[in-house]
């Protein structure tokens, strides 16, 4: 889409999918090393076999949010603005684990556009999905803003 009058024609459209990103167990740990949880679900895949309700190890909530820009780049680009920068998080679930060594992939929808001084903010609705599952993982509606 071309610069912030490209982006207000697309409020209330789906904006379509990324491609299937693998979520690794190296991932997870280094998540972990970063963020300083290290709690078992998420690091210990024997332990998480045996004693988890979901079966293995899964990746972290705040890991899942995080994958969300990388994936969302393969849905949407805005060309002809000077910046964007990430501005928050309207809403925020995580209704489904993702287990480690599953796919998953974004979908998007336009939610609104406002005018700001000097450019727009973008709210972008977003549902992380699993492969093979019926539940997402993650819903968010994600807030950016764009500076002409």
């Amino acid at each position: 889409m071309q610069g912030i009058d490209g982006v207000k024609e697309l409020v209330g459209q789906h904006l379509g999918y990324s491609d299937w990103f693998e979520v690794t167990q190296e991932q997870v740990n280094l998540f972990a090393d970063a963020t300083g949880d290290h709690q078992w679900i998420h690091v210990d895949p024997e332990r998480a076999a045996k004693e988890s309700p979901f079966g293995g190890p899964i990746a972290h909530g705040y890991l899942t949010l995080a994958i969300i820009p990388r994936l969302l780049g393969a849905v949407m680009r805005v060309d002809g603005i000077a910046m964007g920068v990430n501005y928050g998080i309207n809403k925020l679930r995580f209704p489904s684990p993702v287990p480690v060594g599953s796919k998953v992939r974004v979908g998007a929808t336009m939610a609104s556009v406002e005018d700001i001084p000097g450019g727009a903010q973008v709210a972008i609705d977003v549902a992380v999905e699993v492969e093979g599952k019926d539940k997402p993982s993650c819903v968010a509606q994600v807030v950016y803003r764009y500076y002409s």
